[in-house]
């Protein structure tokens, strides 16, 4: 019978040593954190689309020091986004590359736009993806950050949107689910 309280007491200790821990951890790298957080300058808010949560959390990769996830996350959302673009405008996809020059020479998406997901979709994506043994030298740090500060370009040009008397205004609002009753459907990002 006196197991099951020292395997109970042996639980507590292990977990307030692993809050502890966690506490520590998080205090001595919490500057770092808000540094990582606030270097992206990233879009508040966007569309409520299937890609937006992953969007968000790839934010939250890079600000606790995820990197190598950070740099899936975004390559995986930079071909979400364009996936919808191309389906909002009805246009076929050819290879990335092809389909970027397409979106630009119609006037869809700025050259800067443009310009960010292909540095996105070149950044080692097959490496990575893959997890082929040039990962070991991918500066991958270096490479979050670039990659969702270019998120951040593709996605205020997608879902950019002004405020007009507490009302959302859409730059393009056919990237949005405009309700009938003047409503959108939008995934804030934490402020934190």
């Amino acid at each position: 019978m006196s197991e099951p309280k020292i395997d109970l007491a042996m639980q507590t200790i292990e977990r307030r040593r692993l809050q502890d821990d966690l506490r520590s951890s998080l205090e001595q790298s919490i500057d770092r954190r808000v540094d990582r957080y606030l270097e992206i300058n990233h879009q508040w808010m966007i569309g409520n689309h299937y890609f937006a949560a992953a969007s968000a959390e790839c934010i939250d990769l890079y600000r606790d020091g995820y990197f190598i996830s950070t740099v899936m996350v975004s390559q995986a959302v930079n071909e979400g986004i364009f996936r919808f673009v191309a389906e909002r405008n009805s246009i076929d996809r050819e290879s990335h590359e092809q389909f970027i020059k397409e979106l630009m020479n119609g006037n869809i998406i700025s050259e800067a736009c443009a310009e960010a997901s292909q540095r996105i979709w070149g950044s080692f994506r097959n490496d990575v993806h893959h997890m082929n043994p040039k990962v070991a030298t991918i500066p991958f740090e270096t490479l979050a950050k670039s990659n969702l500060q270019d998120l951040s370009v593709i996605e205020k040009e997608v879902f950019g949107v002004d405020g007009n008397n507490g009302k959302l205004i859409p730059h393009q609002p056919k990237y949005w689910d405009i309700q009938n009753d003047g409503t959108v459907p939008a995934f804030l990002r934490s402020s934190f």
